[in-house]
């Protein structure tokens, strides 16, 4: 008669088993993607990311879109044209949101051009589509700042993580810095970290070009637990 075989395990494996069990917050911070010139192989680095950690939250970080053709640098007439980028950007987008069809997206500044141009032009707001209306990605939450466990996401268009969370006295993270990727804890009032998460951009993208004199990028991702630990996950290359 055959007998129900549970299998044992030691301290250190039960308190680890306690940690993926904790209902606490555990982040995906996916970096930069300036769609269509990701990097090849960043969305499986941000899914084997997930998958380790156990995370049950996504956040984008900003600059989902690059919009190359509308940038305000110098352009390569190499690049594709307005059209053929923004239809190569929206399929590229749709792997990401067919993986992660829950996330809050944090909206760069690369992101943000095509609004700054029709400013410009003095066309009114209204006529301006939403990001989830071009992209196809309804359950999408587009927003400037999040908060989450007193923890500031940002994409970063003033400074280094480092600087706003000296400032605000609170842990943030943000993107925008494609070369620099690190966690740091400061203690005042009280202790809070600052987290540069990398990115996930092709250096070699003729889109890039405007950054090749740049020190070299950081690809990577980042994890943020309950609010109080950070982890940088750098992607192999």
């Amino acid at each position: 008669m055959s007998k129900d075989i549970r299998p044992r395990i030691n301290a250190q494996q039960m308190r680890a088993l306690d940690y993926l069990r904790a209902k606490e917050r555990r982040i995906l911070v996916i970096g930069d993607l300036h769609e269509p010139f990701c990097k090849a192989g960043y969305l499986q680095h941000c899914i084997d990311t997930y998958d380790r950690f156990n995370c049950n939250q996504v956040l984008f970080i900003g600059d989902i879109l690059d919009n190359a053709f509308a940038s305000f640098h110098e352009t390569q007439a190499e690049l594709p044209a307005g059209q053929d980028e923004l239809d190569f950007a929206i399929a590229k987008v749709q792997e990401w949101y067919e993986v992660f069809p829950i996330a809050t997206i944090i909206v760069g500044n690369h992101d943000r051009i095509i609004a700054r141009k029709l400013v410009r032009a003095g066309v009114p707001q209204k006529w301006l589509k939403s990001y989830n209306e071009v992209l196809g990605t309804p359950t999408w939450d587009w927003t400037e700042r999040a908060v989450f466990d007193e923890v500031q996401y940002v994409h970063g268009e003033g400074g280094s993580a480092r600087t706003k969370c000296k400032n605000d006295m609170m842990s943030t993270v943000q993107g925008h810095i494609h070369t620099q990727c690190y966690v740091e804890y400061n203690s005042g009032s009280k202790i809070v970290f600052s987290m540069q998460t990398g990115c996930g951009v092709e250096r070699e993208a003729l889109a890039m070009s405007y950054a090749k004199a740049f020190k070299t990028q950081q690809i990577a991702c980042g994890v943020v637990i309950g609010g109080h630990t950070a982890i940088n996950c750098l992607m192999s290359l």
